[in-house]
């Protein structure tokens, strides 16, 4: 490195710690310059997500990304692809400016939401990296929000870090979002952002998001800037060719029935909490509930004080409850997901013979409410407040009234 360069290093550095924000906003401007003169991007990534309160990951994953500026996009402002990191011509998912595309390859499906069917005021898309660390720039320079920040030097880096003290959650769509509250109460609002910002090019290649539900970081790695072309992306190109697409949100002629219904419920022994393992073929009361959960799932946190309330309406003998996990969540955090929901019936640690079995493809929440002679007798997809506490309430009163 020459004698120069770090002159310049330092120079900047001193700046940014002599004029407190006046010089934090001069280098966020910088790096912002910077990430707008990216046309293209290609780069792998390795992403980690935890649970509020965990130690070790409860997620990981590695990608390969695609990433172009569109700017005929007027909701993120990119397109992209998500390839499989071993195979990179193997779609995970994608974005075109008009369509999301996600894959599900054990099922060879491709699943389109071209947006109609949910009228929110933004598109949820999961922007590619330098889309998405260039809006959160942008915002803290930008916005009227009551915000803090935070630009320290270490090393060969700087650490950028945001606070948004707001009434809701933020999150980045391309533009910030102020997220609407979910039917549970989703905790402190507060949402924090860190980038990790190269000194040798001025560009972010880490960030990390803290909100009350989830705390995320991705890394980005080997990294090849304006080699590709707006002009030659074909989202549809990616498509395997024997794969069925359907579209979200469309209505077939008749709700699918589970082929569960009015058979065995399938067996299973698995652990829970605390590694100890709970058979199925133990659990002896007369009406059995098993709900199929995630546990980053929404609509699934948003059943829990139900699902709590039914231990204390129905007799231990008359009834039982288990919750099995079946996002792959490990041991510790679904220790740290009891605690924190104040959970009182069984959580175990699913596997994937659990999700073939059940028929869930990994979809959550699933209710399978289940006979004294262990035969399921209804399933039900899905979280509605009210409309659901009720059909699994009657469908076990039912139940109850058959054997007592």
């Amino acid at each position: 490195m020459s004698t120069r360069f770090v002159f310049i290093i330092a120079f900047l550095a001193s700046a940014i710690t002599m004029n407190g924000q006046a010089g934090q906003k001069e280098y966020l401007r910088k790096v912002l310059g910077n990430l707008e003169k990216i046309e293209s991007a290609s780069f792998y990534t390795f992403s980690q997500s935890w649970m509020p309160g965990d130690t070790i990951p409860s997620t990981t994953n590695e990608k390969f990304y695609k990433e172009y500026n569109n700017p005929k996009d007027t909701t993120i402002g990119a397109s992209f692809v998500a390839l499989n990191k071993a195979d990179t011509t193997l779609l995970e998912w994608g974005y075109n400016g008009e369509i999301k595309a996600m894959t599900w390859h054990d099922e060879k499906g491709i699943m389109i939401d071209d947006f109609t069917a949910r009228k929110l005021p933004f598109r949820p898309i999961g922007a590619p990296f330098f889309n998405y660390t260039k809006s959160i720039i942008k915002y803290a320079l930008e916005t009227q929000d009551s915000i803090d920040t935070d630009l320290n030097e270490f090393g060969d880096h700087y650490l950028f870090r945001l606070t948004i003290h707001e009434d809701t959650q933020v999150e980045f769509f391309g533009k910030a979002v102020h997220m609407p509250l979910p039917p549970f109460d989703p905790g402190d609002p507060t949402s924090i952002y860190e980038l990790w910002i190269s000194k040798a090019d001025g560009l972010p290649y880490k960030y990390r998001r803290e909100m009350s539900h989830q705390i995320s970081a991705t890394t980005c790695s080997g990294v090849a800037l304006n080699r590709m072309s707006i002009n030659d992306f074909d989202l549809y190109a990616y498509f395997p060719k024997d794969y069925e697409i359907r579209r979200y949100g469309e209505k077939r002629n008749e709700k699918p029935k589970s082929d569960l219904i009015g058979k065995p419920v399938p067996d299973w022994t698995l652990n829970d909490i605390t590694g100890q393992p709970v058979a199925l073929a133990n659990l002896k009361s007369k009406v059995l509930l098993i709900n199929l959960t995630g546990l980053s799932c929404g609509a699934c946190h948003a059943a829990i004080p139900f699902l709590n309330s039914l231990k204390d309406r129905f007799g231990s003998e008359d009834f039982e409850l288990v919750a099995i996990e079946t996002w792959k969540g490990k041991q510790h955090s679904l220790q740290n997901y009891v605690t924190r929901y104040k959970i009182n019936y069984k959580l175990l640690e699913g596997t994937d013979k659990v999700v073939e079995d059940y028929q869930t493809g990994r979809a959550a929440p699933f209710f399978i409410i289940v006979d004294k002679n262990r035969m399921v007798r209804k399933v039900l997809r899905g979280y509605s407040l009210g409309k659901t506490d009720k059909e699994i309430t009657d469908g076990i009163e039912e139940l109850l009234q058959e054997v007592n």
